[in-house]
């Protein structure tokens, strides 16, 4: 079954809190309340109160397992009819992205008519776990049968036992974070500090100006007093970017600082799609097609780039719907950091790389650097992880609305070396 066998899925609606700086303006908030807020917003946005809906995806990276049925817990506080399903994805950074894929091979299906993909993260309300050691003597503690039991298994534990474990971006087969990584990527790809700052430069001041503009008017709403998203810097400029230490690599040859990296961020986002009779059905109008999505890996451990499974997810795409890279008018590249971003655009425009990585004859080519990231990405919006995917589909899908013949690819690179892609199309 193909993009174009299947039935049409359309993105008819999204809504997000604003984004800002973990530890800041959420760090009393519950990851509950987080995605809720999203969720309950949307559905009061689009008069979806008392619907039931055909199944809603929500994801996150941070997530207790003690919270296990989040999703479908957020759709009960929500004013969705209760016999409206839900269920938790996650694939790292391209969580929502694909929580959105799923509900469109559903629609595409005949499944489903209507559903809602979201994402949420927060470095704030973190998941702390304590060593392996300390769950096995507490189980060892829960199970002992008498006084003399009991005060044994309490005496076993040690000051090891109460070392507290907290989640980190890491790649456990390498030990190195994302950041390290991408290190490694752009002095592979010689990318230089410059080029770097003048991607978030650019991210900073697209950002500053949609929101002038009024483009998130309709998409961000006020949560906690906060009304749009705290890490925008419209007042930054390159002299202040190249003033920055490096962050990872703190030597002389680092290039990847705080202020071309995606900050941790705290935040969650929603987005509504619908078949042809789901959209009669919530009497919405689409936004933009969904039209297809892929997913790819690469060998990070033996040398490929942590961050470059986009290159091969997108080249996949394309062949499969008879596209060049050449054909859009938008490119919503993830700013995990500004570095990657340009790793993976110097790779398409490698014939060694599109030939050896991709199985292409010739490079795919280059970009129009001023359809990327118009309206400001990661670096200056935040990356609340899970809840990037569905931040870029419903601004996408604004940009596209009301269009004719346009297009816009989705990318997103994960950890774990795995990259998520889409394409939009107006309607």
């Amino acid at each position: 079954m193909t993009s174009k066998t299947i039935r049409p899925a359309y993105v008819a609606g999204a809504a997000r809190i604003p984004f800002v700086k973990s530890g800041t303006k959420y760090r009393n908030v519950k990851t509950y309340d987080l995605m809720s807020a999203s969720l309950s917003h949307l559905v009061r946005q689009y008069k979806l109160q008392g619907k039931i809906l055909g199944d809603v995806a929500l994801g996150a990276v941070m997530n207790s397992s003690i919270e296990w049925t989040i999703a479908r817990e957020v759709v009960l506080g929500s004013e969705l009819h209760p016999y409206t399903p839900a269920y938790f994805t996650q694939r790292a950074c391209g969580t929502s992205l694909d929580a959105s894929l799923q509900l469109a091979l559903k629609i595409g299906a005949g499944q489903i008519e209507t559903g809602i993909a979201g994402g949420f993260d927060t470095n704030s309300d973190l998941p702390i776990l304590f060593p392996r050691s300390f769950a096995k003597k507490i189980l060892n503690l829960r199970d002992a049968k008498g006084f003399g039991g009991k005060l044994g298994s309490a005496l076993s534990f040690g000051p090891n036992d109460w070392k507290p474990q907290f989640p980190r971006v890491e790649e456990a087969r390498t030990g190195l974070s994302m950041g390290e990584h991408c290190e490694l990527m752009v002095k592979e790809w010689k990318i230089s500090r410059e080029a770097q700052d003048e991607i978030a430069f650019l991210s900073h001041q697209n950002a500053a100006k949609a929101y002038d503009e009024g483009f998130f008017k309709d998409l961000v709403f006020e949560f906690q007093g906060v009304t749009a998203d705290g890490i925008v810097r419209k007042d930054t400029s390159m002299e202040k970017l190249a003033k920055l230490k490096p962050a990872f690599d703190k030597s002389a040859a680092g290039t990847l600082t705080a202020g071309n990296s995606s900050p941790l961020t705290d935040g969650s986002s929603t987005a509504l799609f619908c078949s042809e009779q789901g959209l009669k059905d919530l009497n919405v109008e689409p936004w933009a097609r969904f039209v297809d999505a892929q997913v790819a890996a690469v060998d990070f451990v033996h040398g490929d780039g942590l961050l470059m499974a986009p290159t091969k997810a997108v080249a996949q795409m394309l062949a499969r719907n008879g596209l060049t890279l050449q054909d859009f008018d938008y490119y919503e590249i993830h700013e995990a950091f500004a570095g990657q971003v340009l790793c993976t655009l110097k790779a398409w425009e490698s014939d060694e790389y599109c030939k050896k990585h991709l199985g292409l004859s010739k490079a795919m080519g280059s970009i129009d650097r001023s359809k990327l990231n118009v309206k400001g990405s990661s670096v200056a919006t935040g990356h609340p992880f899970a809840a990037t995917g569905t931040r870029i589909v419903g601004s996408l899908a604004k940009m596209l609305k009301g269009t004719r013949g346009k297009r816009g690819l989705i990318s997103v690179c994960t950890a774990g070396g795995m990259g998520t892609v889409a394409i939009l199309e107006s309607v």
